[in-house]
């Protein structure tokens, strides 16, 4: 009496292809073709979690939480000395879709930093500017500059000057403006753009897309 076997079911094996080439949970270094890389975990091929990623063109480094392919959460993004070339850290704090948002700390150089809050890569709402002159402003931001109520204390002199909300950019300078390195002398402070904006950071723009 003939002996009749049932096949067994089989999925196609391009899908048993598709599922092994997934990215989920944990992976070691995944390189882009442009030579990035990635390491740290995912989910549904998109980084995902924790995870370092590096950037061959400026040579930056991201260190933190990322969410559907996207810098979000709690990260740390580091950018090479052109002289030394160790890392120095540029930014600390809080993202959001791949831009800052919330608190956090902007490094411009050694003695110039911003501390405060952000909102799509720029500074707004309340935060505090140290100057490397020894200036200081601190009040509300909009837009990456000081607009609102806000205090400067200048290093020349120790009592601060304060402003209330809409005078901080009038027509006439004055010492209630946010300072410029290049003033003229001690006690003078110019209404400029302040000196790390966007408009004038040079090469620690590293917000723009990497």
């Amino acid at each position: 009496m003939p002996i009749f076997k049932c096949p067994q079911k089989s999925e196609p094996l391009w899908k048993e292809w598709d599922k092994k080439a997934q990215k989920n949970g944990l992976r070691h270094q995944v390189f882009a073709v442009n030579g990035d890389h990635y390491v740290g975990e995912w989910k549904d091929n998109m980084k995902h979690g924790k995870g370092t990623q590096v950037w061959k063109k400026n040579g930056a480094i991201y260190e933190g939480d990322w969410k559907s392919g996207k810098r979000d959460g709690y990260g740390t993004l580091s950018l090479p000395d052109q002289e030394t070339g160790k890392y120095k850290r540029v930014y600390s704090g809080w993202w959001k879709g791949d831009k800052k948002c919330g608190y956090g700390i902007q490094f411009f150089g050694p003695k110039e930093y911003y501390e405060g809050d952000w909102c799509g890569n720029q500074r707004s709402g309340w935060g505090r500017m140290y100057y490397s002159n020894g200036d200081i402003y601190e009040g509300q931001w909009r837009n990456d500059k000081p607009e609102g109520e806000g205090m400067l204390r200048l290093s020349e002199c120790p009592a601060p000057s304060q402003w209330p909300a809409g005078h901080a950019h009038s027509a006439t300078p004055s010492r209630s403006t946010p300072p410029d390195p290049a003033r003229p002398g001690p006690g003078h402070a110019h209404r400029a753009t302040p000196p790390h904006s966007p408009a004038r950071a040079g090469g620690l723009r590293e917000w723009e897309p990497l």
